[in-house]
């Protein structure tokens, strides 16, 4: 058994490889090649165990399972301030689900995990990734649990934590000094000339990571669907800078609807710090041609897991089925934010809160039921 093809969803053509569809960067758009949809029909959501590996027949991997106990991660709700709906109307509800409960504190564990399980059944010895902490803290993890060697090409600006979490995980850490684009040139060299495994985005214009390890993130719509089975989620919030995650949900959330699991797809919103918001900035066009091709100048920012300079076209995909839309917020508003959740106990990645921000706009409507995706405990970077 081979895993399933791959195809682009923009164009049509077939797919190879891992760096998306050469016909679409051709054009200057980067394009992920994702597996066909997974078929849900005939599985019970009452009874979905969680994670990724809890309806294997959704995932592209022909072989055995890596996992470290990831998913099932907890859903909480948040406080809401009384400057929200008029008096005498049923508030909002915030809640937040917490992807810092995997096992190496982020939901890019269940990336790695269904990424480590597809390059064990390609036959590889080495796996890469080009990171600036999480991606690269979970690989190493999930390459340590299937036995294959780790690269993961990084930058100076990795905080402590996240370096010591890396290297005690046993992978090598290349350290890059030049641009994201030239740190990701040379990992494009490394997987050309030594045939290693890559398990993140490392081409130009960004499709996205790799379309096999992104199908764990399904897993997340599919705990969502079953946690709050009994309410109907308005908005689900979602961190993003190359809309892994957001466009992962989305699939998730497609399957689930296609199968009658779900009477129907959440509105997705990705959320973006205002010093790097492509997305932001694309859906303000009013022709789609024009979303696609939309650049912006990426500054720093303190969510320093995010920036982008171009939408990557899965992102878009996934906004423009779901009806869905981009919402920046400035970093004192993402540092407020920070602030606010320690308050209630909650430590969180600083792009953690860019989401939880933006949620926090959008819950304003009586009765809504709004859900952003905190990505990472906060543990690794404290205050960052």
């Amino acid at each position: 058994m081979t895993a399933p093809p791959l195809h682009c969803p923009r164009c049509g053509r077939a797919a190879e490889g891992f760096d998306g569809c050469r016909v679409c960067a051709g054009e200057g758009i980067g394009v992920n090649t994702p597996p066909p949809l997974a078929d849900l029909a005939g599985l019970d959501l009452a009874s979905y165990p969680g994670g990724p590996w809890g309806w294997p027949k959704a995932l592209p991997t022909p072989g055995p399972p890596v996992s470290l106990g990831e998913g099932n991660t907890p859903g909480i709700r948040l406080r809401i301030e009384p400057d929200g709906p008029q008096e005498g109307s049923a508030p909002g509800e915030l809640w937040v689900k917490y992807e810092g409960g995997n096992p190496t504190g982020s939901h890019k564990d269940r990336a790695m995990a269904v990424g480590l399980a597809a390059a064990v059944a390609a036959g590889a010895d080495t796996v890469v990734a080009a990171s600036s902490g999480n991606a690269g803290a979970a690989a190493a993890a999930y390459a340590a649990r299937a036995g294959l060697r780790c690269v993961v090409f990084t930058n100076e600006r990795v905080p402590a934590g996240l370096r010591a979490q890396i290297d005690a995980l046993g992978a090598e850490r290349v350290v890059h000094r030049g641009t994201v684009a030239e740190r990701n040139a040379a990992m494009a060299q490394a997987v050309e000339k030594q045939g290693w495994y890559p398990l993140t985005s490392f081409s130009w214009p960004s499709p996205g990571g790799n379309p096999y390890a992104n199908e764990g993130y399904k897993s997340v719509a599919y705990e969502l669907a079953r946690d709050f089975a009994e309410r109907r989620i308005d908005t689900v919030v979602v961190p993003t800078s190359r809309a892994d995650l957001l466009a992962g949900v989305g699939r998730g959330f497609r399957e689930l609807a296609a199968a009658g699991l779900l009477p129907e797809v959440p509105r997705l919103v990705a959320a973006e710090p205002a010093a790097s918001a492509p997305f932001t900035a694309a859906l303000r066009c009013a022709d789609r041609a024009d979303q696609e091709r939309r650049r912006v100048a990426s500054r720093p920012t303190v969510a320093f897991s995010l920036g982008e300079e171009r939408p990557c076209w899965q992102g878009l995909d996934a906004l423009w089925r779901s009806g869905g839309t981009a919402v920046a917020v400035t970093d004192e508003v993402i540092t407020a934010e920070h602030r606010r959740l320690a308050a209630e106990g909650l430590l969180m990645e600083s792009s953690s809160a860019v989401g939880v921000a933006v949620a926090r706009e959008l819950v304003t409507a009586p009765g809504a039921l709004v859900v952003a995706i905190g990505t990472a405990t906060g543990l690794k970077a404290p205050g960052g």
